[in-house]
């Protein structure tokens, strides 16, 4: 029975019935590093939908790229990715990223992702307005190395199925996948889609039970707290 399997088990059967569901995620949506990085950043506290539209606008007006966002004033940038909401706020943390990138590295990402998974992590969160899961979708979708992403998706799941206690921080949720999943990047990249799809799709504020390939998980993950 799935309530007598130990952790790592039931975690890859959480897995296994998102697969089976949604098939691969083929996650993150970009055509380079540098557009994932623009996209960790912009995605904070809103929609993906509306994150794409403001990549748009920046690919539309030719300035997606390092050297010349550095270039842009910050209010011409605003308006450039105001889609993506708190546009003020996002110009000025993406132009810090840009900054650092520019300043550290001469502009050159490959050489900021080329480090270590810790050092890059590192220096990811020493960027003004960089966070954890902003930093953690760099580690992982531009960098290819293996960090889980803990989102606000990721969190209401493992709440709602008894994984995690409520109110449970970002390193402890972050543990509980290193803790017990094999550290493997393509594993962490699909995993980690495969609950945003869920959470989009079924495990909303007000949640859709029922329907969810999850449903049958509901009662067991209590046992582990």
């Amino acid at each position: 029975m799935l309530m007598n399997l130990p952790l790592r088990e039931l975690l890859m059967s959480y897995y296994r019935e998102l697969f089976t569901r949604f098939g691969p995620r083929h996650w993150w949506p970009a055509e380079t590093p540098f557009e994932v990085c623009v996209g960790a950043v912009l995605t904070q506290n809103t929609a993906w939908t509306n994150v794409t539209r403001a990549v748009a606008n920046l690919k539309f007006a030719e300035v997606l790229d390092p050297v010349k966002i550095h270039e842009l004033s910050v209010s011409d940038l605003a308006q450039l990715i105001r889609p993506a909401g708190y546009y003020n706020v996002k110009a000025l943390r993406l132009r810090n990223f840009v900054d650092h990138l520019m300043d550290r590295h001469g502009g050159e990402l490959s050489s900021l992702l080329s480090l270590p998974l810790d050092s890059l992590r590192d220096e990811l969160l020493s960027i003004k307005g960089v966070g954890k899961e902003t930093a953690d979708s760099i580690v992982l979708y531009a960098a290819g190395k293996p960090v889980f992403v803990v989102d606000a998706y990721t969190k209401r799941v493992l709440q709602r199925h008894g994984l995690v206690q409520e109110g449970a921080n970002y390193d402890c949720i972050q543990d509980l996948f290193h803790s017990n999943l094999p550290i493997d990047a393509d594993l962490f990249n699909d995993f980690h889609a495969q609950i945003v799809a869920v959470g989009h799709r079924y495990c909303k504020k007000k949640p859709v039970c029922k329907e969810c390939p999850l449903v049958g998980f509901l009662r067991i993950g209590k046992d582990f707290l």
